[in-house]
């Protein structure tokens, strides 16, 4: 079988043959400049056999598009997570999304709230990971000439389609590793996706809110609200 890290370098090196036409002037893919520390996430956490995987849409600017580790707000990944590495430069750099590395200053808002309810939770990365594993349906990254970030459903459909066949299949395999009794799609749209891409497998899916701040259900105390909705779903902690 298929180990999370072959999964991950085929993944990259599909959707990196992959080409994107007009708003989209700049694509980044962490999990081939920040190869070496999301490499070590997955080597120090995933685990067959996990309860519950919880699904990201795709990197955000200042999290795993900067570290490599899915929601990675910078502080908790270094300092909860333990993960530090060298991180390299996507291949077409926007001059207003430079690629820090670990010398990132700004923080993931979805990110802090994800990994902060997770240490709050369970106190330890062991604990947390016992029981969930966070990975991501899409490992690129969209964005305009301005900067402005665009998500995957917004690309036109024919590149869109292109996309998400790499990634079902992807999320398949990674899941067919993992053996989770359920998918969490953080958010509507890494819901769908694991709804279309898992039907049939006898793997339950659920939607969570997502963290973001542009959510203004977030903004109203997202650890308490996401608790609840898991608790909907039969998920003790």
């Amino acid at each position: 079988m298929q180990t999370l890290l072959d999964i991950s370098q085929k993944l990259s090196k599909q959707v990196g043959k992959l080409t994107f036409s007009s708003p989209v002037t700049h694509v980044y893919n962490p999990l081939d400049y920040a190869w070496e520390s999301y490499a070590q996430y997955l080597q120090k956490y995933a685990r067959e056999n996990v309860p519950y995987i919880l699904l990201g849409m795709n990197p955000g600017p200042w999290g795993m598009a900067q570290n490599g580790v899915p929601f990675g707000e910078m502080d908790l990944v270094k300092n909860w997570l333990k993960i530090n590495a060298a991180v390299g430069k996507p291949k077409d750099e926007h001059p207003k999304r430079p690629i820090e590395g670990f010398s990132c200053q700004r923080s993931e808002v979805s990110g802090k709230r994800l990994w902060g309810w997770a240490k709050e939770r369970y106190k330890t990365p062991d604990k947390f990971f016992s029981r969930f594993f966070v990975v991501n349906y899409c490992p690129l990254v969209f964005m305009e000439a301005s900067a402005k970030n665009r998500t995957p459903n917004q690309l036109p459909a024919s590149e869109r389609e292109a996309l998400l066949e790499l990634c079902d299949e992807a999320l398949r395999e990674q899941i067919r590793f993992l053996k989770p009794k359920a998918v969490i799609g953080v958010g509507q749209f890494a819901h769908q996706r694991a709804e279309a891409s898992l039907k049939n497998t006898g793997i339950s899916t659920f939607s969570i809110c997502h963290p973001s701040p542009a959510s203004p259900k977030a903004n109203k105390g997202w650890a308490k609200i996401i608790e609840k909705e898991m608790s909907g779903f039969g998920i003790a902690f």
